[in-house]
């Protein structure tokens, strides 16, 4: 049995995210919990914060165990990019690009053998 949680919108590189994603992959709930807390990348607060969400919801809309939840799955998807107007010299603009991200984490609980 899988549980998920997913922020969107997130303003955020995909790439400098997927980073932090792969220090969190296979780990324990808590043990993953600890080391985002200790992380200085702005990453690691939206992962925090998602990751939280999706064991609340394994939690309660699935009866599952928090002490055998493990992060399953971390995954970033980058979104299309945030555009503003940059006011250039003699009445010129350029688009500015900002980049925005989703997480998507699923946790799972280990089985036991």
């Amino acid at each position: 049995m899988e549980a998920y949680a997913k922020s969107k919108h997130l303003r955020l590189s995909a790439t400098k995210a997927r980073l932090v994603a792969e220090l969190i992959k296979g780990k324990n709930v808590d043990e993953a919990l600890a080391i985002l807390k200790v992380l200085p990348q702005k990453a690691a607060r939206f992962f925090e914060k998602t990751l939280t969400s999706a064991v609340a919801n394994a939690e309660n809309n699935f009866d599952m165990d928090r002490d055998a939840l493990y992060v399953y799955k971390a995954v970033v998807d980058a979104e299309g990019p945030l555009k503003r107007l940059y006011i250039r010299g003699m009445g010129r603009a350029d688009i500015q690009r900002k980049p925005v991200s989703q997480i998507t984490i699923v946790v799972k609980e280990k089985e036991e053998v």
